[in-house]
């Protein structure tokens, strides 16, 4: 059985334009294959919150994917990395 998810990243916008379109894409790209991606929306630069590494601004991503319950944690492990 299938579960629902989303999740939201955020990429470090110093890593400029070009690599940001290949990390999407590599997610994406993990999402289509492990687990069955409905909807990718990419939010662009955004000011983030509060600063996280003396950093003020980030790339952000929304996924919505169905998946079974063990994806999730594989999908955090990798994000990590």
């Amino acid at each position: 059985m299938l579960n629902k998810y989303e999740t939201l990243f955020i990429i470090d916008s110093d890593v400029g334009e070009e690599n940001e379109k290949a990390l999407v894409e590599k997610f994406k790209n993990l999402l289509e294959t492990s687990a069955q991606l409905e909807s990718i929306d990419e939010w662009g630069k955004r000011k983030l919150a509060y600063s996280i590494n003396d950093k003020n601004e980030g790339y952000y991503v929304l996924a919505n994917f169905s998946a079974d319950s063990e994806f999730p944690r594989e999908l955090e492990r990798i994000f990590k990395i």
